[in-house]
């Protein structure tokens, strides 16, 4: 999840071996302090350089023993992935997402995206697509020297060939906004208007959101005035019409974030819109923990390393209907998130890029930056399978959560990040603020998710 702010020197995106190693070693402390602040992709690779600002991308992928050896952390290829979440059964079937399109929105994009697509696909034996690139307003050309502009370009890189890992088939329009996104409204105007216009347009089945503000830093919030936010739902509500599926990370700062000065927590807990919109899916995060052939070895866990998954109760918004099954643990408000995939660093995906000179290759990223886009693959699957778009999902998914319908797995192993006294939320047996309904076995959920929509 992208969240630019003032003074973000935090450099998620560079990191040596040795702080890796001592991040793990410290896990507590490192989703609030270490990453939560430069916000996500979260992505590690060697060797560092002058700064420990750029890193120099690694020549290929490595083996998962290698990761270890090196960076003690776990690193998996979309091949794994695969695996893991039960696709090639629907890879068999002709089910890749062929005939649907994912909508991608980020600041500033990245002008290899393409190109960069394409070396990771071949990497993995994946056949391409084309990345077709809708400019919103007078996006700034590149500059690599811009932390901001490579910070989102990672972000780009990274949606993009999550989403694609998980469908194929489905085509790619990527929005490229001419402001930053950051706490409060500053960039979500460009974003909002671009995705009403695509969606009025026909364009996408499904809408993967890597980027969110915490409720509390938009104006009016302290006085109980949410209007600054309501008024930004436009796109939203016309996706509903529409029966256009939106998807947002649920964050990684656990249950608190950072102010928008760049210098203070808050001791209480928050959450960040767009994610905490009961318009919108909230994509949370887990660790996954497997064998080279892409097998569990052993159940998937709360994401709690780098970062930690975000979610909790919305200052905002009330309880939906869709979560009156949940009541007893979300109480009156609307809660995320809705269900988790992969979004661990320890556990992070293997992902190309040359958008910087100083940088080109393979790092692992992680964070909600990752799971949202790898949903989106999900949603274009189901779509294909039901046959027309599933629209808003929320009400299917906590259906198939009381159905005990297998294509929704439990996590109920860890707990996301606590920080100056706030604990974080447990994941436990059914629905809990850490994971959401859980996470996915895709063949079971594409199928039942075409079953259930309704077009």
């Amino acid at each position: 999840m992208h969240i630019a702010r003032t003074g973000r020197g935090v450099a998620a995106s560079a990191a040596t071996a040795a702080f890796v190693a001592a991040a793990l070693a410290a896990t507590s402390q490192a989703g609030a302090t270490t990453a939560a602040p430069a916000g996500v992709p979260h992505t590690f690779a060697a060797p560092a350089i002058a700064g420990h600002n750029l890193v120099h991308g690694v020549a290929s992928p490595l083996p998962i023993a290698q990761c270890q050896a090196k960076w003690h952390i776990n690193c998996y290829n979309p091949l794994q992935y695969r695996t893991a979440y039960d696709l090639n059964p629907l890879y068999k079937k002709g089910i890749t997402g062929k005939g649907r399109t994912i909508v991608i929105v980020d600041s500033f994009g990245s002008p290899t995206v393409q190109h960069d697509l394409d070396v990771y696909s071949k990497q993995f034996g994946l056949p391409s697509t084309k990345v077709k690139v809708v400019k919103w307003g007078h996006v700034p050309p590149f500059d690599p020297k811009n932390s901001d502009m490579t910070g989102w370009a990672g972000e780009t890189t990274l949606d993009v060939e999550m989403a694609h890992a998980v469908a194929p088939g489905a085509k790619i329009v990527l929005v490229e906004t001419a402001v930053a996104e950051t706490e409060g409204t500053t960039g979500l105007p460009e974003m909002m208007s671009a995705e009403k216009h695509l969606i009025d347009q026909g364009v996408g089945d499904v809408i993967s959101q890597s980027f969110g503000a915490t409720e509390n830093t938009f104006p009016g919030f302290d006085k109980g005035d949410f209007s600054s936010i309501k008024k930004l739902r436009y796109a939203f509500e016309d996706a509903k019409r529409r029966h256009v599926t939106v998807l947002a990370s649920s964050g990684d700062g656990g249950v608190t974030d950072m102010k928008a000065d760049g210098k203070t927590y808050y001791n209480k807990p928050v959450n960040s819109w767009p994610s905490s919109d009961p318009l919108v899916t909230s994509i949370g995060g887990t660790q996954l923990h497997l064998n080279d052939k892409g097998q569990r070895v052993k159940p998937d866990s709360v994401y709690n390393d780098y970062g930690a998954g975000g979610g909790g109760q919305s200052h905002v918004f009330t309880r939906p209907s869709f979560q009156d099954g949940v009541k007893n643990v979300v109480g009156s408000r609307r809660a995320t998130p809705d269900i988790s995939m992969a979004a661990a660093v320890n556990g992070g995906a293997w992902v190309y890029s040359s958008y910087d000179p100083t940088a080109t290759g393979w790092d692992v990223s992680g964070g909600t930056s990752e799971a949202s886009p790898l949903f989106s693959g999900i949603v274009a699957l189901a779509d294909q399978a039901a046959g027309h778009r599933l629209g808003d999902i929320n009400q299917a998914l906590y259906t198939l959560l009381k159905q005990k319908n297998p294509g929704v797995v439990d996590v109920n192993d860890g707990t996301d990040n606590s920080y100056e006294g706030v604990k974080g939320y447990k994941a436990v047996n059914g629905y809990d603020m850490a994971t959401g309904v859980g996470t996915l076995d895709a063949l079971r959920l594409v199928q039942a998710l075409a079953k259930a929509s309704h077009g």
